[in-house]
């Protein structure tokens, strides 16, 4: 499985615009949009996951730089999240 980050999505697009368009370069096992943990509002980035490799590749070289509903889309292989020290909660 491969990960993809997908930044500078549009708040109207939903996980399914984003499913289609990964699914014309191969298997989407998953979407996720990230919402704001405060708010439940879309943040403008998720993630796609892709079963194949080559395919995730070549998706991500054909989307990155594209316009998507108006925005230019910022995509490339996601990265493992950084570790953060724990937040005092007041």
């Amino acid at each position: 499985m491969t990960q993809i980050y997908v930044g500078n999505i549009p708040y109207g697009k939903d996980e399914n615009d984003l499913k289609d368009l990964f699914g014309q370069y191969g298997e989407v096992s998953s979407v996720k949009f990230v919402n704001d943990k405060e708010t439940g509002r879309f943040r403008g980035f998720g993630f796609v996951e892709m079963a194949n490799k080559d395919e995730a590749d070549k998706a991500i070289t054909a989307l990155e730089g594209n316009d998507f509903g108006g925005r230019t889309l910022r995509v490339n292989e996601a990265r493992p999240r950084a570790p953060r020290p724990p937040r005092d909660r007041w």
